[in-house]
């Protein structure tokens, strides 16, 4: 129970310290680029392989994580519950998981309540083609996609969702 309230402070202390503004070109992918392809590998096991380019047609928000970052974590979490508020129907969410093992990302899920069909995993972690593509170097980014697979948000908060979906 105290690592718990560990946790729960750190999380909090990272989700009110934010050291890279919005509209800062630091590190990623930037608005106007088309978002490189991907495969996505489901943590659903009832799910077969997908791509990211398979999703066109729809509204994405790439939100990449990882278990040991409780930043990105916690703003994947905050992202996946306001879109259900939001727009389920509007935008699909693809949660991307750069950790190392499968059993870390699936325990991260569950414990953080993110739909499983919306949960992908790129195992390779920092070495992963995801990882290098995306320029995730610099700390883990989310990216709104348009219908054709361009970058039309980056960084965006639970709090944009509604603005961006008008």
């Amino acid at each position: 129970m105290k690592n718990v309230k560990w946790l729960f402070v750190v999380l909090l202390i990272c989700s009110l310290t934010s050291f890279v503004e919005k509209d800062q070109h630091a590190g990623g992918l930037q608005v106007g680029s088309k978002a490189p392809d991907i495969h996505l590998q489901p943590m659903d096991a009832g799910q077969s392989m997908q791509t990211l380019s398979g999703k066109r047609g729809h509204k994405v928000l790439l939100s990449f994580w990882a278990s040991y970052d409780a930043q990105s974590r916690l703003n994947n979490a905050n992202l996946s519950y306001a879109l259900n508020q939001v727009a389920p129907e509007s935008v699909e969410l693809v949660s991307l998981s750069l950790d190392t093992y499968q059993s870390i990302c699936e325990e991260t899920v569950r414990m953080d309540q993110i739909e499983y069909r919306h949960s992908y995993m790129e195992l390779g972690g920092g070495e992963s083609r995801v990882y290098k593509n995306y320029k995730l170097e610099d700390g883990f980014s989310n990216y709104l996609l348009d219908e054709n697979g361009v970058i039309i948000a980056k960084n965006i908060s639970a709090q944009d969702i509604p603005a961006y979906l008008n």
